[in-house]
C-alpha cells in the first residue's frame, strides 16, 4: 500500500459523506432524530457514530489515545455536525500527508475494552476507518432513502469516474 493510495481511498470517503451530508441536510429535524432500526438509533445517530469513528481512530493513530465519545446532544443539526466533520476532515488531511509509504507499515498497537492491546499494520487501520464508514452510510442511504432523500448511487466507480471528468 502507498499513501497516494490510502489518500484516494480517503478522497473517496468525503466525497461519498459529501453525498450523505446533502441528502441529509433536505430531512426534517424530526426526520434527522427519529429512532431507526439500526445500531446507532437515527440518521443523527448514525452519522454521529461514522464521525465519532474517524475522529477517534485518527486521534489513537496520531496521537496515541482513543477520545471520549461524542454527544448527539451537541449536534442538534445536520449542519452542526457537517461543520465538526469538515474540521476532522482537515485533521485526517494533515495526518495523511505527513505520512510517507514506509509508515505506513509500522505496527500500531492501541488498546480495546477488554484491556487487550491489539497490534495492526498502520494502513491495515486507516483502510478500515473507510470500510467502516462504507457501512454506515449504508445505513444512512437507506434512511435517507425512506425519508424521500436518496443520495444516490455511492460507488467508488463512480467517483472515479467524476474525478477523471467522465
Amino acid at each position: 500500500m502507498r499513501i497516494a493510495d490510502v489518500q484516494l481511498i480517503y478522497d473517496y470517503n468525503y466525497w461519498a459523506r459529501d453525498r450523505i451530508l446533502t441528502a441529509a441536510a433536505q430531512v426534517t429535524a424530526e426526520q434527522y432524530a427519529a429512532p431507526a432500526p439500526f445500531p446507532y438509533g437515527s440518521l443523527r445517530g448514525t452519522l454521529l457514530h461514522s464521525l465519532d469513528a474517524e475522529k477517534s481512530w485518527r486521534h489513537q493513530l496520531e496521537l496515541g489515545y482513543w477520545t471520549p465519545d461524542l454527544l448527539e446532544a451537541d449536534y442538534p443539526t445536520v449542519a452542526a455536525l457537517q461543520e465538526a466533520w469538515e474540521a476532522e476532515e482537515r485533521a485526517m488531511r494533515a495526518f495523511l500527508a505527513g505520512l510517507t509509504d514506509a509508515d505506513l507499515e509500522r505496527i500500531v498497537r492501541y488498546p480495546v475494552d477488554e484491556g487487550v492491546i491489539r497490534e495492526r499494520v498502520l494502513w491495515h487501520c486507516l483502510v478500515h476507518v473507510v470500510n467502516h464508514g462504507t457501512q454506515h452510510r449504508a445505513e444512512a442511504a437507506a434512511l435517507l432513502t425512506g425519508y424521500g432523500q436518496s443520495p444516490g448511487d455511492l460507488d467508488m466507480t463512480l467517483f472515479l469516474n467524476e474525478r477523471a471528468g467522465l
